[in-house]
């Protein structure tokens, strides 16, 4: 895609979507990562319908780490793969504070040291935590429409936002997060997209290729 149509698309979806922003709830640096760590492979509307009762029980990593994993695990269920997260909250809340002075660390090479915590997790924290985007947070979302539009041909998350970051000027990439989750959603959806409603779609390969 050229650098004016990528351009194009960003501006056109931050129209769409002028109130885009992260769905997750929190207070803190710290609750956002147990938020983010939960939303795995679960719908960030299912996290936040929990987060309060784990919140009410626990929100330091000194309360993490002397939860009882029966408990905690049983906060966490609804969320799914409830064992693991459970598991790697612990370790987290370890980890940070054994490491990190109790604090949620800032840097992108500190937060993927971190237990449960991957790239595209440290990029959401990075941005939302701390307004200092450092990368794209390559969702399902982020990968099928940057596939679907032309922005990658890529299917390894890593690879699609390196690619994007290469494409995308810098002073857009904390947008990028928000609107392509938003857009995902509401129209680009994975079955049945709803191409007619689409603002963008005249820059879209998948549209150009069914149309």
């Amino acid at each position: 895609m050229k650098k004016n149509d990528v351009i194009d698309v960003i501006e056109i979806l931050k129209n769409t979507y002028p109130d885009a922003k992260c769905s997750l709830d929190f207070k803190t640096p710290f609750e956002l990562m147990i938020a983010v760590m939960l939303s795995a492979q679960c719908t960030d509307e299912r996290v936040n319908k929990t987060t309060p009762a784990i919140f009410a029980r626990c929100s330091t990593p000194e309360e993490f780490i002397e939860i009882p994993i029966e408990e905690l695990e049983e906060l966490v269920h609804p969320c799914g793969f409830y064992k693991n997260k459970s598991k790697n909250i612990k370790l987290a809340s370890q980890k940070i504070l054994n490491d990190f002075n109790g604090k949620v660390p800032e840097t992108m090479e500190e937060l993927i040291t971190i237990p449960g915590v991957g790239r595209k997790s440290a990029n959401v924290i990075m941005l939302e935590a701390f307004n200092n985007p450092q990368g794209i947070a390559v969702d399902t979302h982020a990968k099928r429409i940057s596939n679907r539009i032309g922005l990658s041909s890529e299917s390894e998350p890593e690879k699609i936002e390196q690619g994007l970051l290469k494409q995308i000027p810098k002073k857009y990439i904390g947008d990028v997060n928000h609107i392509l989750i938003w857009h995902g959603r509401n129209i680009c959806t994975a079955r049945n997209p709803k191409c007619d409603l689409c603002p963008i779609k005249h820059l879209c390969n998948y549209f150009t290729k069914n149309a």
